[in-house]
């Protein structure tokens, strides 16, 4: 017999979750940091149980580790994970580019025109935090064109770390310069259908973003050692 009984739209772990998933994505929770699941149920009016239930989903998704006997903390990203990271990513976005363009109708494109005009306008202002979303917005968008199911399982989960850095890469004086003119391009491939050059266009673009972030890293430590 078929259980008929209505479904919930979220269970209450589920809508935690997201609002942890959330919080992390946006650094109200960085890297690193331990979560204070009294302080956060306490605020949510919930019990400590679908706190700790949705924990061990972020903790599959591999946002969130789960320490014995010390608690949860939010992910943080090595230079090794980085370097290993970005050249996968960049195959991957680079094949949504080039699966995107053979598939987008003219909407699409004039869909992608449009994230690119938002990306022009905080490139503009030089606005970090406006550009990093409206980037996101764009590849999300690629990868939604592309419409290749097998790569949208393996872009998201990879996407999910790469969301960790939340475009740190962009502090790098002149990043958003080199970024903006590297979507100029590849904008351009999309708008006259040369899908192979979209996709060597986008992978350059993704390792172009790991080249940024070394460089900052490298000056971080080298400001610490002369702190």
């Amino acid at each position: 017999m078929v259980d008929v009984t209505p479904l919930r739209r979220l269970s209450l772990h589920e809508e935690v979750a997201t609002r942890l998933r959330h919080m992390v994505f946006e650094r109200q929770l960085a890297p690193g940091d331990w979560i204070d699941e009294l302080a956060l149920a306490q605020q949510w009016q919930i019990s400590r149980t679908p706190l700790r239930e949705a924990l061990k989903v972020l903790a599959a998704e591999g946002l969130v580790e789960l320490v014995p006997r010390q608690g949860c903390r939010v992910t943080q990203m090595s230079e090794d994970d980085a370097d290993e990271l970005f050249p996968v990513m960049a195959l991957l976005e680079g094949r949504c580019a080039f699966e995107a363009v053979r598939k987008a109708t003219p909407a699409g494109i004039a869909r992608l025109r449009q994230l690119h005009e938002a990306l022009e306008r905080h490139a503009a202002a030089h606005d970090i935090d406006g550009y990093y979303r409206a980037n996101h917005d764009f590849h999300s968008t690629v990868q939604a064109l592309a419409d290749n199911r097998w790569l949208d399982r393996a872009t998201n989960e990879l996407r999910t770390f790469l969301r960790l850095l939340r475009g740190r890469q962009l502090n790098w004086p002149g990043r958003i310069e080199d970024s903006i003119n590297e979507h100029r391009v590849l904008m351009a491939a999309f708008e006259q259908r040369d899908a192979a050059r979209a996709e060597r266009l986008m992978h350059d673009h993704l390792m172009a973003q790991l080249s940024a972030l070394k460089a900052l890293r490298a000056h971080e430590e080298e400001a610490k050692h002369h702190a």
